[in-house]
């Protein structure tokens, strides 16, 4: 037989207090002393009281909950950035839902709904890497819950708010390392450019080759996933190539050391013949032989500035959409010249 839910009146009957007493008891309110607080609250744990946050929620039409949605979770760059967002949170008094969407637009969606029927207060969403699209979060907009991107944002973020860093300058400031010291074939591999993230990044290349009077070729802009594996099938696809490129910018460190290990193990010397360089400074891109240069992407930063931009929205519904761009720091290393 299942056991009765403990409620307030049960605490209050237990304590010889009334009820209302004990609900501002469990939520520390300052009119009662820090004495009967604590009294109140070891004897609920004793007793086995559970909250109703729905409840509360649904009286109060706040949940104090946010909703974040991530590609994956197996990610270094993405851990920082999870991290910020907890700190931030926990300071503004929210709690956190994090759910993943595996890199699919349906899983996306599926997450949506799930969160939207939770009834979060706001929604934090780093796009899947399929399309981007944005029509399943119009639900949120429909009932004024805020919505933010960051990092990976839509090609078209409106109505939304957004935190990133200018991915197009990082791109090109990473680009023209190589050109300096004397780069003149240059590969890319970058992700789905149907993600902004990844096209700006596209963007600054172009910008670098463009202004060094390179031609830009369509063949050495590759779309993979940018994984270790496909990182691997780059390396093979450039041995076999009948001129090999003499700099490769790769739009993350782990497709980027994944291809620089392979050529090595090729005897490919990194960079006398081929400079490469990554993105998104992961701890062990400074491990690596040689130093891998890349950017360093503010992730903590990143995830508490998009957590107190969204609470900010919640508090105040009226305030227009935010975009706000964080400022990244370029990581000079050994694998460029």
């Amino acid at each position: 037989m299942q056991k009765k839910e403990v409620t307030i009146y049960d605490i209050a009957q237990a304590l010889q207090v009334s009820p209302a007493t004990v609900s501002r008891g469990l939520k520390n309110h300052p009119s009662i002393s820090k004495k009967t607080c604590k009294k109140i609250q070891e004897t609920a744990q004793k007793m086995g009281y559970r909250s109703n946050a729905l409840a509360s929620s649904l009286r109060t039409s706040r949940s104090f909950t946010l909703g974040v949605i991530v590609p994956r979770l197996d990610s270094n760059f993405m851990s920082t950035v999870l991290a910020g967002m907890e700190k931030s949170a926990v300071e503004l008094g929210y709690h956190l839902i994090i759910m993943q969407s595996f890199e699919t637009d349906e899983k996306e969606k599926e997450c949506a709904r799930l969160l939207f029927n939770h009834r979060v207060d706001g929604l934090l969403v780093s796009t899947s890497a399929e399309r981007g699209h944005t029509e399943h979060f119009a639900p949120f907009l429909t009932k004024n819950i805020p919505v933010l991107f960051f990092d990976r944002v839509p090609l078209d973020p409106h109505p939304f708010s957004s935190v990133t860093i200018n991915n197009q300058r990082a791109g090109y400031e990473l680009t023209k390392i190589m050109l300096e010291k004397g780069a003149r074939q240059l590969l890319h591999v970058t992700g789905n450019t149907n993600l902004r993230v990844y096209k700006e990044r596209l963007d600054g290349f172009r910008s670098a080759l463009k202004e060094f009077s390179i031609s830009i070729l369509p063949d050495h802009i590759w779309q993979t996933n940018l994984g270790v594996e496909d990182g691997i099938r780059a390396a093979e696809k450039i041995l076999r190539m009948k001129t090999l490129p003499d700099g490769i910018f790769v739009a993350n460190d782990t497709c980027a050391i994944a291809i620089i290990n392979h050529l090595q193990k090729h005897d490919i010397e990194i960079p006398d013949q081929i400079q490469i360089s990554g993105f998104n400074n992961d701890p062990f891109a400074s491990l690596f032989t040689p130093q891998l240069t890349t950017v360093q992407y503010p992730g903590t930063a990143m995830g508490e500035r998009a957590v107190t931009t969204i609470v900010d929205l919640i508090k105040n519904k009226n305030k227009s959409p935010k975009r706000e761009e964080l400022d990244f720091t370029l990581i000079p290393g050994s694998s460029t010249l």
